[in-house]
C-alpha cells in the first residue's frame, strides 16, 4: 500500500444511550476519543418498534418539517379535510 493515502485508524470509546460502553477502531478524532450517542440501536424506533419519540437535539426534525411539511404526507392533515 502507498504511504500517506490511508486514514489513521485508532481505538475510540463509544458510549450508548443506556451508558454501556465499548471500544472500536475508527478514523474519528484522536486515539482514546469518546463518542456519546444520542440515538443507537437500543433507542431508535426502527429497531425497538416505534414506541419512543425522537428527541430533536440539533433541530434537524423541525428543519425537515419546514422544508417538506407542505407535501400532504401528514395523515392527520388528510383526515381533517
Amino acid at each position: 500500500m502507498r504511504d500517506g493515502i490511508h486514514p489513521d485508524y485508532h481505538k475510540i470509546k463509544v458510549v450508548m444511550t443506556d451508558a454501556t460502553e465499548f471500544e472500536t477502531r475508527s478514523t474519528f478524532g484522536k486515539e482514546g476519543a469518546t463518542i456519546s450517542l444520542d440515538i443507537d440501536p437500543k433507542s431508535h424506533p426502527a429497531w425497538i418498534g416505534g414506541g419512543k419519540r425522537l428527541v430533536d437535539t440539533g433541530g434537524q426534525l423541525s428543519k425537515f418539517g419546514k422544508k417538506f411539511g407542505n407535501f400532504g404526507l401528514n395523515p392527520e392533515a388528510e383526515s381533517t379535510k
